[in-house]
């Protein structure tokens, strides 16, 4: 079990629901079954509306960065995927801070997911 804490400014307060590991659903995907309104248009990794900041809140190293090549198309096109975090997801395992919550495979780790509420905006990462 994940523990994935969703936080938005279109949200109340922070939302934290239980993701089974390993049931391939992505993170939009246990956004939608807790009804957590991600902007979301495509749902297949092409337009970038459902970019979110994902951090990860274990100690254990990141199991979740596997980049689909539609994301990583996707958030280079975009401007939030530069070749160097690119080389560093490919080669040391290290996550890019920004995803698309539609590519975004839950894994067995607790994940803060931080989105503006409005499509392919992201959230300041200087908080």
């Amino acid at each position: 079990m994940a523990n994935v804490t969703f936080s938005a400014p279109t949200l109340e307060k922070d939302v934290t629901v239980y993701a089974v590991a390993g049931d391939n659903k992505t993170l939009l995907g246990v956004a939608k079954q807790h009804a957590i309104a991600i902007p979301c248009q495509c749902q297949d990794g092409e337009c970038g509306s459902c970019l979110v900041k994902v951090t990860i809140l274990d100690d254990k190293s990141p199991s979740g960065i596997h980049l689909t090549e539609k994301e990583k198309l996707t958030l280079s096109v975009n401007g939030k995927l530069t070749r160097d975090q690119l080389a560093n997801a490919e080669t040391n395992d290290m996550p890019p801070p920004y995803r698309l919550a539609c590519q975004y495979i839950v894994r067995n780790e607790d994940i803060l997911v931080e989105f503006s509420g409005e499509p392919g905006v992201e959230i300041d990462l200087r908080r």
